[in-house]
């Protein structure tokens, strides 16, 4: 074959169209920006306006109560009369001479003894109470007449009792804990689908893969909703409880102060019990979003 033959042939090849590679950014990379300006956005969003309505309060809080004559003290005020306790939290002093982290930390193991009980007993009962009709017939009735006696209420019984002041503020505790528990895990219980119980049934599971499978599984949202309100009215229970049991505690703290007349440590208290109460209740609803998968109210 010729040299001119060979020529023709590669002519009559198709020519090849030339490639253009293109950079394309990986969805790591391009959205980054984007994604972090979102979410800056969205926390902007979320922040600003509680931070907004406090700077508020705070400037309408110090024109009012800036006048000599007022009974309040303003904000610069307590700052200026109350440094040395918001200074010093870790302070270590004799008795009941401490630091206000002390007071808070000492009330908050009450709180989570009370409150472990109670979640225990009131879980327990209320799955007794939403499973069983005639449970419920004996129980609830005697349930909604006790819930209703105001917490303090039950502190003279409970020093008759225990004759001593921590145990009978655990026992108030666990009182006043126990019946939005009780209250919400039988409903829970009560709405359980019959799809689940039919199921249940069909895979013949004995009473204890039941409890855990269907029952905890498909109540957990009702129970997490009684445990958040639980841990508010515990916390509210203690610092009332302290008032009148004495110690450390952050309420015997605040009783204290006012018998000392010192107005702007009282303040201090309060926003101190106010912050730990918040996070108390985001702290329950967050453990309750792990467990029902944010199928619990937020």
């Amino acid at each position: 074959m010729s040299v001119t033959q060979l020529n023709l042939k590669e002519d009559k090849k198709p020519a090849q169209s030339a490639q253009v590679v293109t950079f394309t950014p990986s969805p790591a990379t391009k959205p980054f920006g984007t994604r972090l300006m979102r979410n800056a956005r969205q926390m902007m969003a979320q922040l600003l306006p509680p931070l907004i309505t406090l700077v508020l309060m705070i400037m309408l809080w110090e024109l009012v109560c800036s006048s000599p004559t007022s009974s309040l003290p303003s904000p610069s005020r307590v700052l200026e009369e109350s440094w040395e306790l918001i200074a010093h939290p870790f302070y270590v002093g004799q008795g009941i001479d401490q630091g206000m982290f002390w007071h808070i930390f000492a009330s908050l193991q009450r709180v989570a003894i009370g409150y472990a009980l109670a979640v225990v007993a009131g879980v327990a009962l209320g799955v007794l109470v939403g499973q069983s009709q005639w449970a419920m017939r004996g129980l609830d009735p005697i349930f909604q007449v006790l819930r209703t006696v105001p917490p303090l209420a039950w502190l003279p019984l409970s020093l008759a009792a225990f004759r001593d002041g921590n145990p009978s503020a655990i026992f108030v505790i666990f009182i006043t804990a126990i019946w939005p528990i009780i209250i919400n895990t039988a409903v829970g219980i009560r709405n359980i689908p019959q799809d689940y119980q039919n199921v249940a049934k069909v895979l013949r599971l004995n009473g204890f893969e039941y409890f855990a499978k269907i029952m905890l599984p498909a109540a957990a949202p009702y129970i997490f909703t009684g445990l958040r309100i639980g841990i508010g009215l515990s916390w509210l229970a203690i610092v009332a409880a302290e008032m009148l049991i004495g110690g450390v505690g952050i309420g015997f703290f605040i009783w204290d102060a006012w018998n000392s007349s010192l107005i702007s440590d009282i303040i201090v208290a309060l926003i101190y019990v106010g912050v730990v109460g918040f996070f108390l209740d985001r702290f329950i609803a967050f453990i309750g979003r792990l467990v029902t998968r944010g199928t619990a109210n937020a």
